[in-house]
């Protein structure tokens, strides 16, 4: 579960189109940038969220991820939710299996955007929709 203070109210980009999965990258490396996070750590940042983006558009059938920063009292971070109101993951466990995909992504998968950040949380229930939620620090 992730920790730390939001420090204001978070930008929401709506994930409708492909068009809008590059603007949450854009958001994303925008955001980090202004955290000062390293390059190495707003590139791994960026393609988690390009992933999870793309997850949310093609099986949540679109939703929404919010970009804010927080701080834990002696670092910032950039948090991002992303939500949809699509069918769930149905087997959550298979999802985050190493080496699990459906196809059409980055070939990252759930596992793989997880390592990419420092702290990763999911919720979902079939019929109900997906939420996670994803934070990396500044070192």
């Amino acid at each position: 579960m992730t920790t730390g203070v939001d420090l204001g109210v978070p930008a929401t980009q709506a994930i409708r189109s492909d068009e809008d999965v590059v603007r949450v990258r854009q958001l994303v490396r925008t955001t980090a940038v202004a955290v000062r996070l390293s390059l190495v750590d707003q590139t791994k940042l960026v393609t988690a969220a390009s992933e999870l983006a793309r997850n949310t558009l093609i099986y949540g059938g679109g939703g929404s991820a919010a970009v804010s920063t927080v701080e834990d009292g002696r670092r910032r971070g950039v948090r991002i939710v992303f939500a949809d109101e699509g069918p769930g993951i149905p087997d959550l466990d298979l999802a985050l299996t190493d080496g699990y995909t459906t196809g059409g992504g980055l070939g990252l998968g759930l596992s793989g955007a997880r390592r990419l950040v420092d702290d990763f949380d999911i919720r979902t229930a079939v019929g109900e929709g997906t939420r996670i939620t994803v934070t990396k620090w500044s070192r």
